[in-house]
């Protein structure tokens, strides 16, 4: 059976990822996608984490990745990204958005920080949509391609963040804008609305936030997921966006897909 992205160009921005005991969605996505034939181009904002991401792909797993320091709140460095692609491998066929961030000054309405929202909303929406808008006047020349942004079940539900829930509800939006606007040229945008996944950001990251052990946030995070009482990992979030990115899901476009465990089914 044929690889399910053989001699596709990837660009996975986010593919580093926090330190931790658990592997990160980005990393996960671009490690899947070039074990299933993808030439990947590894972007993160540290360039060391990004570096790390391609150095497993190549030296362990023995697959075709390089890597890029760059930040999407920055116009230039998305267009760089896109450049960059092309200039090493020649066209870009899958564009992974896994950059997202929260907390600091996040809270509900009557106590987020202007600061915080700004902050947030920049790197998780305005950043998306730039490298999207970089990406697409390429795409559209190749007759095709597939975006997968990263989004969360967060823009659905909850209220004690409201800068982050706002920013993953208009991901959403820009996911199927610009599917309504990019299928006559074969360009087809998805996104995954994660649930709780036992990733480095999520897990290490509350522990830090809140001194407490990893154990104790792991256990808290597991026992709210209706199915096996388990959080996902980064492994279900990239086996979701091989599928989107893959001609597998050839005719699917604006899906958002939830991928968290029931979480969003309500009482369960």
């Amino acid at each position: 059976m044929a690889r399910r992205v053989e001699g596709k160009v990837a660009v996975v921005v986010g593919a580093g990822q926090t330190p931790g005991e658990t592997v990160g969605n980005g990393r996960a996505i671009a490690q899947l996608l070039a074990r299933e034939g993808a030439t990947v181009l590894c972007v993160d904002r540290q360039g060391d984490r990004a570096e790390e991401t391609a150095r497993i792909i190549t030296a362990d797993e023995k697959g075709a990745a390089s890597w890029l320091a760059a930040d999407i709140t920055a116009a230039a460095d998305c267009a760089r990204i896109v450049a960059e692609a092309r200039a090493r491998h020649g066209r870009l066929d899958i564009l992974i958005n896994n950059v997202g961030i929260g907390g600091g000054g996040d809270a509900p309405a009557h106590r987020l920080e202007e600061k915080a929202f700004d902050r947030i909303m920049s790197v998780n929406l305005k950043g998306m949509w730039l490298t999207i808008k970089a990406a697409i006047p390429v795409m559209r020349e190749q007759g095709g391609g597939a975006i997968v942004n990263i989004s969360s079940l967060a823009a659905a539900s909850g209220a004690t963040q409201m800068a982050y829930e706002v920013s993953k509800a208009a991901v959403n939006r820009l996911t199927t804008s610009v599917a309504q606007s990019n299928a006559r040229h074969g360009i087809r945008a998805n996104a995954i609305m994660m649930g709780f996944m036992d990733t480095p950001m999520a897990v290490t990251g509350i522990a830090q936030a809140t001194k407490r052990s990893t154990a104790d946030v792991r256990a808290e995070r597991d026992a709210r997921v209706p199915l096996r009482g388990k959080m996902g990992t980064g492994w279900d979030t990239a086996y979701a966006a091989l599928y989107l990115a893959s001609d597998e899901a050839g005719f699917v476009t604006g899906e958002i897909l939830r991928v968290d465990g029931g979480m969003g089914l309500g009482a369960v």
